[in-house]
């Protein structure tokens, strides 16, 4: 996974900026992510960065047992205000060292913290794709971060549990950038368009 701490702070710097200029008329526009519309990627994202908040934090509860297929997330009328602090109180948890040591919670599932943190920070890269793609945005992912996915997601296509997550790999060469090899391995096309 991860044999280091990574500042999640420069990703979700940059998820903050896509979220700013989302407007509203886009909120109903499709994703990569084909039964989420953009204002539902933008409530899954705002879940997974509360839950993956009180990961970090070893705060275990309703945030971290609750599994993300459970509902279709959607976002509430104060979410342009809740979003970028919630991301920045993510990234702070993620630097304290013991909230990659240890055992913690995220969707329901028991994990090290060290595995929980590279979940955090695919979902944090993959997502911002997402985003950005649905959006017309650009997308350039803190470097540190887009590796860490990268070889989160390379580590685990074998793993027969991955399909519960991930759709099937698809195929990207090997000379691609960095990010669309990534998200190949997440399951996505990179060469999706609205």
């Amino acid at each position: 996974m991860t044999d280091s701490i990574i500042d999640l702070g420069p990703q979700t710097q940059v998820l903050a900026r896509l979220s700013e200029a989302v407007t509203d008329e886009q909120l109903t526009d499709a994703t990569p992510c084909p039964d989420l519309r953009v204002r539902n990627l933008l409530g899954h994202l705002l879940g997974l960065t509360i839950a993956f908040r009180d990961a970090g934090r070893k705060d275990l509860g309703a945030t971290t047992d609750t599994a993300p297929t459970d509902t279709v997330p959607d976002i509430g009328p104060g979410w342009r205000e809740e979003f970028p602090k919630v991301l920045d109180e993510l990234a702070e948890a993620w630097r304290d060292p013991a909230a990659w040591t240890g055992m913690t919670r995220a969707g329901g599932f028991d994990l090290p913290g060290a595995v929980a943190g590279a979940v955090a920070i695919d979902e944090l890269v993959i997502h911002g794709w997402d985003l950005a793609r649905a959006t017309g945005q650009p997308y350039t992912p803190d470097p540190t971060a887009l590796q860490a996915c990268h070889d989160f997601l390379l580590a685990s296509k074998d793993d027969p549990s991955r399909g519960e997550i991930f759709g099937p790999i698809v195929p990207v060469p090997q000379d691609a950038p960095l990010l669309d090899r990534a998200v190949g391995l997440s399951g996505r096309n990179p060469e999706w368009k609205p």
